[in-house]
């Protein structure tokens, strides 16, 4: 009882106990709820139409897309990917509602068209065996999860151009073209009428003489809200370092070259004497001394005039086996050349081969020889056919592995000096119009005979030391310290100000967009994009970034939030629109002139005409395309004068001098067609950007992109 006493007097207290037991309960699944929705958030790339992307998978997609196009930007794979996305699931949703699928049967009719000609999916009589698709698809699914799922990828997007051809088609076939509306085509084209007119043209009014307020274009842009929303942006401005090299980089590369023409004495540590190296002037082992002392390897060929640097290809080509030329400039590089081999070669040549393949060899079918027994087959075959080329056709059907050529009987049409492998090229540029021979290439034994050889003439084999133009240990050092002392300066005073004292150029960058990456004159740097849209980055704020080429100082200078256009960039496209308006209404309010002669001598114009305008395409000879001012001419009857119109380039008053109507047809059918065929081809072009547009599409890639 007792107890019971002491809980009946502290009942408030324990009621007050349960109560914050109960209350922390449910903030802790609030808590617990709120981090999963920001997980969540975390974790969806994108919603669509309600649909989430998850990151992981259109990473996963990134992924795959960027192993297909290495060449790419990340930034350009995710925006593939990401329109890939956003179409599949915008289609999706009108699949959805109209209950639009493929089934099963009908993707293995949609990849029997699509791998119809693939040889790996064909029998021994070229038609497509289902069997060979199942079994490869099985053993995709044994021995790859990643190359599996490729290829269930592909079966969806199969079923999705499928999918989505159907359901433009449906659209398609409400696109008729009624038999009323070809009648009206017809007018439109047909319908003429033959003006006269004034044209009081806008500039005849200075733009100084007509004020436009700040309040005028605000109401302008409240006005037209859709045409000036914009996304959030960043504006920055930068200064660059370049490390580049100083004229004393260069002309210290250019002492090197002219150095390694001379025998030179060097210390050998290991024998301890003094050994003489041969300079590139006594040198007779090209490859073995470029290769050691160039930027750039050995060339072992021969080259006609139009191969060599163009800034040096007189002095190159004329000078004598064993003479040498340069230090010279070529683009990036300071060289020295020397003659190393001149002959007379044909600037292409037409030959005909048998490929004999063996085992290792690029190409070479299961069937192949083992190499001596090719070269064997080579040289046996080449012995027949030195005394008996009449079997050459023969050989190449029996023989020959290069089914490019078989059909033509082995033989290439003339081919200029760089189009085959060296060995092939050699023999048969090197060597007389009817010589017989075999040569090994990477492919296999080649029995060649040459057919014709066109314009011989002189060609050369040099050998070129390169050595690329680079800034010194010296300049990027002191590329670096201006670049340092410029971003602590730019700390205490104001960025144009510092950079003017130094003789800096500043490059301004407008309205960057978070998803961009390239800055202009910088390439890709999303590191600065980054660090512009970053929470924490004022206006004002620099900082230094490292380019492929030195450095940038970048001060962020402006940060539009996305919402509508500020007054200032709106003014762009408002002020020359409301400028006209203004101008229309001052030509207005000035003329009394009820004639085009009045009208013509009050505004020192002229009377002028147009023939033959219609409503297709309203072009007035003279003025061009005033589509309002052609309309009214097309309401007036003959005979009668139009008060003043404004137009794009004017205000206008048109009189009608003539009307003709378009001939009546008996059918409209023709232009119905056509009718149709203008909406077909509308929804082609059209109806996806038009359900995107409608399309809820809420874009968390900026979180991603890196």
């Amino acid at each position: 009882m007792a107890v019971l006493n002491k809980i009946r007097q502290r009942s408030l207290f324990l009621i007050l106990i349960i109560a914050l037991a109960l209350f922390s309960f449910v903030l802790a699944d609030l808590f617990r709820n709120g981090s999963a929705l920001t997980s969540k958030s975390q974790n969806i790339v994108a919603t669509i139409n309600g649909k989430d992307i998850t990151r992981e998978d259109f990473m996963q997609k990134v992924e795959i897309a960027q192993q297909q196009t290495p060449s790419a930007t990340s930034n350009q794979i995710m925006n593939r990917v990401w329109d890939q996305e956003v179409r599949q699931a915008v289609m999706q949703t009108q699949f959805d509602h109209l209950e639009i699928s493929i089934e099963k049967d009908q993707v293995k009719e949609l990849l029997k068209g699509a791998l119809s000609n693939n040889p790996n999916f064909l029998n021994e009589d070229g038609i497509f065996d289902e069997a060979k698709l199942s079994e490869y698809i099985a053993n995709l699914k044994a021995t790859s999860a990643q190359a599996y799922q490729q290829w269930k990828d592909y079966e969806n997007s199969l079923a999705l151009n499928a999918m989505q051809q159907d359901y433009f088609n449906m659209v398609k076939s409400g696109m008729t073209g009624t038999l009323a509306e070809g009648e009206l085509e017809h007018k439109l084209e047909g319908d003429k009428v033959d003006i006269k007119f004034v044209q009081i043209p806008y500039v005849s009014i200075p733009d100084s003489t007509v004020t436009v307020s700040k309040s005028e274009i605000n109401n302008y842009i409240n006005a037209h809200k859709k045409q000036y929303e914009v996304q959030a942006s960043r504006s920055i401005r930068y200064v660059e370092f370049k490390e580049v090299a100083s004229v004393e980089d260069e002309n210290a590369i250019k002492n090197e070259l002219a150095e390694l023409l001379k025998d030179r004495v060097v210390y050998n540590e290991v024998a301890k004497t003094n050994d003489t190296i041969i300079g590139f002037q006594k040198v007779t082992n090209y490859k073995e001394y470029v290769n050691a002392n160039s930027d750039q390897k050995f060339d072992d060929r021969f080259v006609f005039k139009s191969s060599l640097p163009s800034v040096a290809a007189d002095s190159i080509f004329n000078l004598n086996v064993g003479e040498v030329y340069g230090p010279y400039k070529d683009n990036n590089q300071f060289k020295i050349t020397k003659m190393a081999a001149v002959t007379q070669l044909p600037d292409s040549v037409k030959a005909r081969h048998i490929l004999i393949p063996f085992v290792g060899a690029s190409s070479a079918p299961e069937d192949a020889q083992v190499k001596i027994d090719a070269k064997k087959t080579a040289d046996s075959l080449l012995a027949i056919l030195k005394n008996d080329t009449s079997k050459f056709g023969e050989f190449v059907t029996e023989f020959s592995s290069d089914q490019g050529s078989v059909n033509n009987g082995g033989s290439y049409d003339y081919f200029p000096y760089n189009r085959m492998v060296p060995a092939f090229r050699d023999f048969t540029f090197e060597n007389n119009t009817g010589d017989l021979g075999v040569v090994e290439t990477p492919y296999g034994f080649h029995i060649i005979e040459i057919e014709g050889q066109k314009n011989k003439q002189r060609a050369v084999k040099v050998a070129t030391i390169a050595r690329t133009i680079e800034p010194s240990d010296a300049t990027i050092d002191n590329v670096f310290r201006d670049a340092s002392s410029f971003e602590i300066a730019v700390e205490k005073s104001e960025f144009p100000t510092v950079a003017e004292e130094k003789g800096y150029v500043i490059r301004p960058v407008s309205k960057m967009k978070v998803l961009d990456e390239n800055i202009p004159g910088l390439g890709n740097q999303r590191s600065i994009v980054r660090w512009a849209f970053e929470e924490g980055t004022d206006i004002g704020d620099v900082k230094r970034f490292t380019t492929p080429t030195g450095y940038a100082i970048v001060q962020l200078t402006e940060i539009n939030v996305a919402g509508m256009m500020n007054t200032e960039d709106a003014s762009v496209t408002a002020l020359p629109i409301i400028r006209k308006q203004k101008k229309a209404e001052i030509i207005k309010n000035r003329v009394s002139a009820t004639t085009l002669d009045a009208l013509a001598s009050a505004e020192g114009q002229t009377v002028r005409s147009s023939l033959a305008i219609n409503m297709k395409n309203p072009t007035i000879s003279g003025a061009g395309k005033e589509g309002v001012v052609v309309g009214a001419a097309f309401g007036l009857e003959e005979g009668e004068t139009s008060g003043l119109i404004e137009g794009e380039k004017g205000v206008y008053m048109v009189q009608v001098t003539k009307k003709t109507p378009a001939t009546a047809l008996d059918n409209y059918q023709g232009f119905a067609n056509q009718v149709s065929n203008t909406k077909a081809t509308t929804v082609n072009s059209k109806l996806y950007n038009a359900l995107k547009d409608a399309a809820e599409i809420e874009d968390n890639r900026a979180a991603t992109v890196q």
